[in-house]
């Protein structure tokens, strides 16, 4: 390969191992400096994401949520803490442990689950393809679900959290180049599982509720089929992605 195109593939690795994961750059800089690069790539990563635990609480005021626990709060899934996108500040942190006790305590075995939080550094530092979660301050939950035999602990209906639409009516206008997919393709591969209603109306109304929660992002026809009426729910607009797949927190 020449060396002209080698910089260019590593430029463009680098730039999608930091946009995803924000630390992958770093540890494909470190790996350019031994022969057996690929164990020490993800030797440097594994290394780089261990030490963020640590660093980012003192650095950046952002702390890690957990991850592998069965406990009340949860991150969903194992690919948001391997690409670094699990940190919140402490009062995020606070904020989801109050809620996932009590709707534990409301509805006895219930788990709430993370999805994207932000990045352990930086401030501004893009969470793609997110708008905002770049400052520690914004969480993405999952929907709380149920089929046939009731509510189903720790399940969701895709694999991620994500793209798995409530049908409801909406006013915005179809656009091409917008953040609002559809992805109607992907709608019949997803568990046929519903919101659970009372356990989703529960955590939602305790959010509002309380004043460290500053906005709740939420697609309008969720809030009518919840009977929810907080100004803190809101909608994020036809410009952002749908927010009837998941709950967006921020304080």
């Amino acid at each position: 390969m020449r060396p002209a195109l080698k910089w260019m593939v590593f430029c463009l690795l680098f730039a999608i191992l930091t946009l995803i994961s924000q630390l992958g750059g770093l540890a494909l800089i470190a790996a350019l400096f031994f022969k057996r690069r690929m164990l020490v790539f993800l030797t440097a990563y594994a290394l780089l994401s261990l030490s963020a635990i640590w660093i980012a609480p003192v650095v950046s005021n952002r702390v890690a949520l957990p991850c592998f626990s069965d406990g009340p709060l949860k991150v969903q899934s194992w690919i948001y803490c391997a690409l670094n996108r699990n940190y919140v500040s402490p009062e995020v942190k606070a904020l989801l442990e109050d809620l996932a006790d009590a709707t534990e305590e409301a509805y006895p075995r219930t788990q709430t689950l993370v999805l994207d939080g932000n990045f352990p550094f930086l401030d501004g530092f893009p969470l793609i393809p997110h708008l905002s979660h770049d400052d520690g301050r914004k969480v993405d939950l999952a929907f709380y679900y149920r089929d046939a035999s009731g509510y189903r602990r720790g399940s969701i209906r895709s694999p991620i959290g994500y793209f798995a639409f409530e049908d409801g009516p909406s006013n915005c206008p179809p656009k091409r180049l917008s953040l609002r997919w559809d992805l109607a393709a992907l709608q019949p591969l997803w568990p046929r599982l519903e919101i659970e209603p009372n356990r989703t109306r529960f955590a939602l109304a305790f959010l509002a509720a309380d004043p460290r929660a500053g906005k709740i992002l939420l697609e309008p026809h969720l809030k009518t089929r919840l009977g929810l009426a907080s100004s803190k729910i809101r909608f994020q607009g036809c410009r952002a992605a749908r927010h009837d797949d998941h709950i967006h927190l921020q304080l």
